[in-house]
Order: structure tokens, then C-alpha cells, then sequence
């Protein structure tokens, strides 16, 4: 039987890691945004916004789903 302690910290934990990259590229657009990296004449600049946002999203639904793939073992 888990420890319902370890359970209680460890899910939060797990759902927080996997959340990381899809807040790290949320923040790298943003700095690219802020900083006056990227203008509104940057070539391509709305595909690497989608390509930003959408590796985030991919890294966190893979280790969502390696996290979910070893609870069930």
C-alpha cells in the first residue's frame, strides 16, 4: 500500500514537471516579445510562435503521459 503522504506530495509534484516546458516556451515568447527581439516585421515570426508554443505543449503531454504510464504499473 503507497504511503498516502508520499501520494499527496508526489502528484502535485508530477503535474507541476509537466507543465514546465509548456510554461518555459510560454515565457520564451513572451521575453522574445518584451524584448523587442521580435518585431512585427520579424519574417516568419508566426510560425515560430506556433513552433515555440507547440514544442511546449508536446514535452508536457509526453511526460504527462510518462507520468501516467508509471502510475498504472
Amino acid at each position: 500500500m503507497p504511503n498516502p503522504l508520499k501520494t499527496r506530495i508526489l502528484s502535485p509534484l508530477k503535474v507541476v514537471i509537466a507543465f514546465t516546458p509548456w510554461l518555459i516556451s510560454m515565457y520564451l515568447y513572451f521575453w522574445l516579445d518584451h524584448s523587442e527581439i521580435w518585431t512585427n516585421e520579424t519574417p516568419h515570426r508566426g510560425k515560430m510562435s506556433v513552433a515555440i508554443l507547440i514544442t511546449g505543449m508536446l514535452l508536457s503531454f509526453l511526460l504527462q503521459s510518462h507520468f501516467s504510464r508509471r502510475r498504472q504499473k
